[in-house]
């Protein structure tokens, strides 16, 4: 069994184009290396202009994720490009139905 992460990105100035080529291509790279599962990951825009993230890592995955130097490396091109945000600071999650925009893959 999986596990389904959401995470929230928030770019850095003038950043947003580079953050959303990233998230384009992260749950492909993850998929090439078998560490996330077949379920459809979904990206979507918060009010702020933060970028979600939604997929489902495989089982054990997220282990080995931690440990894979090409996953290493993604995550460094994410530091450059964005902060990560607790979800919890975006002003939707104090909504009983938070909305996003959706994004296209």
């Amino acid at each position: 069994m999986g596990v389904v992460v959401i995470v929230a990105y928030r770019p850095k100035p003038g950043r947003e184009a580079d953050l959303l080529a990233l998230v384009r291509s992260h749950v492909p790279a993850l998929r090439r290396l078998d560490l996330v599962t077949n379920r459809p990951a979904q990206a979507m825009r918060a009010r702020d202009g933060s970028i979600l993230e939604l997929f489902e890592w495989a089982d054990g995955a997220l282990d080995v994720a931690h440990g894979h130097p090409e996953v290493l490396s993604l995550w460094e091109r994410f530091a450059a490009v964005c902060d990560y945000v607790p979800l919890r600071d975006l002003g939707e999650t104090g909504d009983l139905f938070a909305q996003f925009e959706p994004l296209a893959p």
